[in-house]
């Protein structure tokens, strides 16, 4: 079940595509691995996801950073859920490639500021790799283009082991983002591939080139395995 792209490396890390599932299934199931790698039952984890729309609010979100009333959010049909995570308020919707990697940092670097930057440089080479030219910003979390923020990151560590993770812009509807305040920055676009691109992007090719990127920056063997064989050991 292994990648065949990939060399063997000491560290297995399963990879997963849970599809479009709802926010809270994927949340669900993120705890119940961060109890499974805490207690070294199974290896680290790669989740990918999609979600329908939803802001989810990190553990400094500010209330006024949610521009939408409850008419507004059920004319978008958007939900709204407070997470564990860190940082502020940020949109998960259709076409997008969202990340959690499941890692218990102890197998890498006990340093969650090295864990966030690596985060970045991976996503940073996986959009390269597909003809981006992305960035960081000093003092700021995330992946930038001249065009706008491409992908937003927050997460919660605990016990060393990751939960939560990134959000990649790849075909987002960017009109969603009017109605927060992006991670709690004002006055910066958001910014998706296809914006940038001028062109259709298809998940498919953004996907295996940042489980390639994460293969390198975290030095993992991925291999693709199923999500009912996921669930069998999370339990």
């Amino acid at each position: 079940m292994g990648l065949s792209s990939y060399r063997s490396m000491s560290d297995p890390c399963w990879r997963v595509d849970l599809g479009r599932c709802p926010f809270d299934d994927a949340l669900s199931l993120q705890r119940r691995l961060v109890a499974a790698r805490q207690e070294d039952r199974i290896p680290d984890v790669l989740l990918f996801a999609e979600h329908p729309p939803t802001y989810t609010l990190g553990r400094s979100a500010r209330p006024e950073h949610l521009l939408a009333d409850a008419a507004t959010l059920e004319r978008l049909g958007a939900a709204v859920i407070a997470t564990d995570r860190g940082g502020d308020i940020t949109f998960h919707g259709p076409g997008q490639l969202v990340g959690y990697p499941i890692m218990d940092l102890k197998s890498w670097k006990r340093d969650v500021h090295e864990y966030l930057r690596a985060i970045e440089g991976l996503l940073i080479d996986a959009v390269r790799e597909l003809g981006i030219q992305a960035r960081r910003e000093e003092g700021l979390t995330g992946v930038w283009h001249p065009s706008g923020k491409l992908a937003a990151i927050g997460v919660r560590v605990s016990r060393w082991v990751t939960s939560h993770g990134f959000a990649l812009n790849v075909a987002t509807d960017l009109d969603y983002y009017q109605h927060i305040v992006p991670c709690g920055i004002f006055g910066r676009a958001v910014s998706s591939m296809e914006n940038v691109l001028k062109a259709p992007v298809a998940r498919g090719p953004v996907k295996h080139s940042v489980s390639r990127s994460f293969a390198r920056a975290f030095d993992r063997d991925v291999q693709e395995v199923r999500e009912a064989d996921l669930e069998v050991c999370a339990r």
